[in-house]
């Protein structure tokens, strides 16, 4: 693999060698015209965005998770019921996810039930059964 880095940095140095082999033969006005169109673009150059530091809240422990140099000689209580506060949020949020999805399913399945209930209800014209949006017909009769 180095040989490989060594071929691409020497063919670097060979395409150096010949940019400045050839910076030189520029003609005089050639190279007037690119200083002036350098500086153009300097002053069309957007202003940098001035960055100011950001802050971010931080929570601070209570008194329980103190260290024990800090005087707090006992053992932590409640490490179940902590346990379980952190954790409800969590799994409220995945038997939520679960009902929304239960839903949209259950949606989804009555949508398509009213689409077979009405073709098989009603007088399509035959032309209906082989277009492409034959749910978009369906929904534009009602």
């Amino acid at each position: 693999m180095s040989s490989a880095h060594d071929k691409e940095i020497e063919f670097a140095w060979q395409v150096r060698r010949a940019l400045d082999e050839n910076a030189a033969r520029i003609p005089s006005a050639t190279v007037d015209r690119l200083a002036a169109a350098r500086r153009t673009a300097l002053a069309r150059k957007k202003p940098e965005a001035v960055r100011a530091p950001a802050f971010a809240p931080v929570l601070v422990a209570g008194p329980a998770a103190l260290p024990a140099a800090a005087g707090n000689l006992s053992p932590r209580r409640g490490s179940k019921l902590r346990r379980f506060a952190l954790a409800w949020p969590i799994a409220a949020l995945v038997v939520g996810l679960v009902a929304i999805a239960y839903w949209e399913d259950q949606q989804r399945t009555a949508e398509l039930a009213d689409i077979d209930a009405a073709m098989l209800s009603d007088d399509l014209p035959l032309t209906a059964y082989l277009d492409h949006g034959f749910n978009a017909y369906l929904s534009r009769a009602r």
